[in-house]
């Protein structure tokens, strides 16, 4: 009976913890998220339309924006969900559409800080191509798939094409897949909505895209410790040409590591034990899968927090985005300032 009424209290207990974080603190942090990422990146996209895409630089900035825009249209489906404000026909469409969209957002601005650190790398680290003196096919091969290319507008427009493709293939076909008819017994399930092909494919786009993500991260910490590297030995050179443009990068390069470990690390970390959770020979516990739960859902908030951080990333980067923000808030100060000597100089009168 002891052992009944402990069980029964632990369920007490997690179903009221359930109720208040999933159901009521997270809703309310969406909320939050939304509203100031929609600002910052509304802003930003309005200063990006007017920056030409003269770089490879501006060109993966620019996708990182689209990439945002995207996961922020996802978020009132997720808040309304989450509020249970919609009945089960919401949790359908966040399982079918928003979830899919938002996943698919969130890796394309993970494969893009990739891309971005590699285009400092080239930058910074290697600033002077090899001279090739030969035109032997190894030399034509070499030039052909050098990095530098990751500099130019043209070869960085056909990177975000494929990037974007490659993700739209593997992750998109989820939301088709996700295809039994709902009721309100299985709505609140996405695993439940998806045909038997639909689960295999949903195993294969995971596997895919967290193989992605960790890729990404061993080449950031490859990129950034070359950086660092690069820095000391200018720091030890009583001379060097490149010490103002290494130090600027350094600190836009490290701007990236901070976001990429705030929003993204925590929640790979949290899903490898949640996976194996979810495995039907899995030994968890009920309470563990419970915590673990709770746990996924506050790191995919740090992930989904990213839309808040990035604009952080194009004004420490980009000096064209940062001047042309300057001069923006600039003006907008003369503005207010002529306004405010304009009213005083009519009350005096």
């Amino acid at each position: 009976m002891a052992h009944n009424n402990s069980t029964s209290l632990l369920s007490n207990q997690t179903a009221d913890f359930n109720s208040v974080f999933t159901l009521k603190i997270l809703p309310l942090l969406y909320f939050v998220i939304f509203l100031v990422g929609s600002l910052l990146n509304g802003g930003a996209a309005c200063i990006f339309f007017r920056v030409p895409a003269d770089s490879g630089l501006v060109v993966y900035l620019k996708n990182m924006v689209v990439a945002d825009l995207l996961m922020l249209c996802t978020y009132p489906f997720r808040i309304v969900a989450q509020l249970e404000l919609g009945g089960w026909y919401i949790h359908v469409i966040v399982c079918r559409y928003s979830a899919v969209i938002f996943y698919c957002s969130m890796y394309m601005g993970i494969l893009f800080m990739g891309l971005i650190s590699l285009e400092r790398y080239v930058k910074i680290v290697r600033t002077s191509p090899s001279s090739i003196t030969t035109t032997s096919c190894r030399t034509r091969v070499a030039r052909i798939f050098s990095l530098h290319h990751l500099q130019n507008p043209k070869c960085a427009r056909v990177l975000a094409v494929l990037s974007w493709t490659l993700l739209t293939v593997f992750l998109m076909p989820n939301s088709l897949l996700t295809s039994k008819e709902a009721n309100e017994e299985n709505a609140r399930k996405c695993m439940d909505l998806k045909t038997a092909l639909g689960k295999e494919w949903h195993r294969v786009s995971s596997i895919f895209s967290v193989s992605m993500f960790w890729v990404t991260l061993a080449v950031l910490a490859f990129c950034y410790a070359s950086i660092s590297r690069r820095i000391y030995q200018s720091y030890r050179r009583v001379r060097c040409d490149n010490s103002d443009v290494c130090r600027k990068s350094n600190r836009s390069i490290f701007s990236i590591l901070v976001v990429f470990f705030i929003c993204f690390v925590p929640y790979h970390v949290c899903r490898i034990p949640y996976t194996l959770s979810q495995m039907p020979e899995s030994s968890f516990s009920r309470y563990a899968r419970f915590l673990l739960l709770q746990v996924k859902e506050g790191t995919l908030f740090l992930s989904a927090l990213n839309v808040c951080l990035d604009p952080i990333i194009y004004f420490l980067m980009c000096r064209t985005f940062r001047e042309s923000l300057l001069r923006k808030v600039s003006r907008r100060e003369r503005r207010r300032r002529r306004s405010l000597t304009t009213a005083q100089s009519l009350s005096n009168i």
